[in-house]
Parts: structure tokens; C-alpha cells; sequence
């Protein structure tokens, strides 16, 4: 099966599922649905950062702080986190990554989605999925944070990383 055909829950502005459809519909058609993005870190507390391949459906050749994706029918946000963060590490065993905080993105051009965010310490060996992930490195956050302005980032990622800065200020 591909990407395309997968099945995907369809929710409403409640995160109630509505419907299902393949993937490739609800991308053609900007139906609602489902996302989680990790932040993966390493033992010494740098970020996993990567560049998407150029042939990913959604913001082929651009770069992420998270890896994750969408969740699919009648499966819970916990469980793709640690799906999507095995796979697109290219891991096994790895620790379930801790719920953050939960938001809907909305581009405002028909593309928006519930998007769960987590962390998770990856003190494994990596093996990015080749078909994923065309680039990778661990980076401290302040190169990350100095590479904001420099590389093309996914506007998803960028929004959930805002959000998650804004979750671990004080006050």
C-alpha cells in the first residue's frame, strides 16, 4: 500500500472523528486530520533535526525539529508518537514519548490539522528511514535556533516548535 492509500481518521474543529479517507484525498482536498511531532534528543540533550526527502506528499525537501507524521485510523496519538518516532529514527525499543500539549494548525490555504506534541531521550543508535529522511544530525538548540532564519523549515514544525518554547516558559 501507499502512502497515498493509507486511511486517515477525518475530525471536526473538536477533534472528533467525522469520517475516514486515504491519505492522498485528505491531502488533495484539505480535510482535517491528525498529526503528532516529537522532539527527539540525544543523551547529551541535542535535538534531532533532518531534511525531508524530496519525495514526502507534504513539504518535500525541507527541514524539521521533529519527527512524527500523521496517525492513522483508529489509532491513538500516543501510539503513532512512538510509531512514527521508531520508524523515522529507525529504532527500536525506544522509551514512549511524553504528551506535551495538543494544537490545530491552520496554514489559512485549506491545509490544517490537530497536531499532538511530545519528547522523547533517543539514546539509541539512529537509522533514519532513507525514504524519509535525505539529511540528519543531532544539534544543540541554539544551533537550532541560529539555523531558524537560514534553512527552509517545515511551517508546521516551525509553528508546533514556537508553541513548544512558548509550553516550557516560565510564567
Amino acid at each position: 500500500m501507499s502512502a497515498a492509500d493509507e486511511i486517515l481518521d477525518i475530525v471536526d474543529e473538536h477533534d472528533r472523528v467525522v469520517g475516514q479517507s486515504p491519505r492522498g484525498r485528505v491531502y488533495a482536498e484539505g480535510l482535517r486530520h491528525r498529526c503528532v511531532f516529537v522532539q527527539a534528543r540525544d543523551a547529551e540533550g541535542r535535538l534531532f533535526v533532518h531534511r525531508r526527502t524530496s519525495t514526502k506528499l507534504v513539504f518535500p525537501s525541507l527541514h524539521d525539529m521533529f519527527v512524527g507524521g500523521v496517525v492513522g485510523a483508529g489509532e491513538s496519538y500516543d501510539d503513532a508518537a512512538l510509531r512514527e518516532a521508531e520508524e523515522e529514527l529507525g529504532v527500536t525499543g525506544l522509551p514512549r514519548p511524553e504528551y506535551l500539549f495538543k494544537f490545530l494548525y491552520d496554514d489559512g490555504a485549506g491545509r490544517t490539522w490537530w497536531s499532538a506534541v511530545y519528547q522523547v531521550r533517543c539514546e539509541l543508535p539512529v537509522r533514519p528511514q532513507a525514504e524519509e529522511v535525505a539529511w540528519y544530525d543531532f544539534l544543540p538548540e541554539d544551533e537550532v535556533e541560529r539555523r531558524l532564519d537560514e534553512w527552509q523549515w517545515v511551517p508546521d514544525g516551525l509553528a508546533a516548535y514556537e508553541r513548544l518554547k512558548g509550553h516550557r516558559s516560565p510564567g
